[in-house]
């Protein structure tokens, strides 16, 4: 494959300007970075310290290295619902933005059926959409992976992406062995630096509402007069 050739990765190409949004140990980002060759048009974020992700994910050190090795920006201390706003992403907009497996966090006396954790997990996500809405380029989509079973559908995650200007356009099986060297981190505190089991996952692909589509649509797209 020649220098400067678009490369692609299942819905990822190396011509896009890619944010990614709650990275655990970067691996999925370097996953990208890897299929593409060299990273210049990627942002990686992570909500935690570089420090405190040393101590969460051990893991990281590598992907972070080869990361810095291709090109990427690597952002620290990104929360999602600032995202928006911090210095240097404010200005700039992109073609896709990537939230893989959003969690608002584990604590000992919730479930995850718990309503009070599904309504953290709710707030995270209507955050996080109503702040990519507008990071996005013309055409540009949000991208949520994240289980659809119970209690995981509780969060209603295509409602949020609605009040926020968002609409689907693409809802397809999330297969970790299509990234390879991904590794699903559970983050926050509590065994932090394990996986969790990925059951009945999928890739919501959002798209702004006004943005107007070609009218022959497949069953999972949105054409422009849905809109008039």
């Amino acid at each position: 494959m020649g220098r400067g050739r678009e490369r692609w990765i299942e819905h990822y190409s190396s011509a896009q300007e890619i944010l990614l949004v709650g990275e655990g140990d970067f691996s999925f980002s370097a996953c990208l970075a890897r299929a593409f060759g060299s990273a210049p048009k990627i942002v990686a974020t992570s909500l935690e310290s570089q420090g405190s992700l040393r101590d969460k994910h051990r893991s990281c050190l590598s992907h972070l290295s080869e990361l810095k090795r291709r090109g990427c920006l690597v952002l620290h201390d990104v929360d999602v619902y600032e995202i928006d706003l911090h210095p240097a992403l404010q200005w700039r907009k992109f073609d896709v933005i990537i939230f893989n497996f959003p969690h608002a966090g584990h604590f000992p006396w919730l479930r995850e059926r718990n309503p009070q954790l599904i309504q953290m997990h709710k707030n995270l996500l209507k955050a996080f959409f109503e702040n990519a809405s507008g990071m996005l380029r013309e055409g540009g989509e949000v991208h949520v992976a994240t289980r659809d079973d119970y209690p995981y559908n509780r969060w209603n995650v295509e409602e949020l992406a609605e009040e926020a200007g968002l609409v689907l356009m693409e809802k397809v099986w999330f297969k970790k062995s299509d990234y390879p060297g991904y590794q699903n981190k559970r983050g926050d505190d509590i065994k932090s630096n394990k996986t969790f089991r990925l059951r009945n996952c999928f890739t919501f692909k959002f798209a702004l509402q006004q943005y107007e589509y070609d009218y022959t649509c497949d069953e999972m797209s949105v054409c422009s007069d849905d809109f008039i």
